[in-house]
């Protein structure tokens, strides 16, 4: 597990990366909403950012350990959601995140090449 890790180091540190930019970009969005066409701006500068990061991030591993690795947006936006929205967060959203974070370490520790 750990020489998949190490093997794939550099594509794992970007897909996060990615991820806490797309995620930011949607909470961005929502913002929007209330707060104008600038924030909305800024929530599509974000994506975008994100989405070539992860393009990036693909030269640097393999396909099978980072793509697993998207599924972190959801515990990313559970997160953001409860600081910035003062959203709830449930013990079944603490199971699911526990599961996701599970899955994604057993996905991208799994290669054997």
């Amino acid at each position: 597990m750990v020489e998949s890790f190490q093997k794939n180091k550099k594509g794992i540190l970007l897909m996060l990366v990615s991820s806490i930019c797309v995620c930011i970009g949607q909470l961005l969005w929502k913002l929007s909403a209330e707060q104008g066409i600038w924030i909305m701006l800024a929530g599509f500068a974000f994506y975008g950012a994100g989405a070539l990061v992860m393009i990036l991030a693909y030269r640097y591993g393999k396909l099978s350990v980072l793509q697993p690795m998207l599924s972190l947006n959801y515990v990313l936006s559970i997160f953001l959601a409860a600081l910035v929205l003062k959203e709830e967060i449930t013990i079944p959203k603490c199971i699911g995140v526990l599961v996701i974070i599970a899955g994604v370490i057993l996905i991208a520790g799994g290669d054997k090449e």
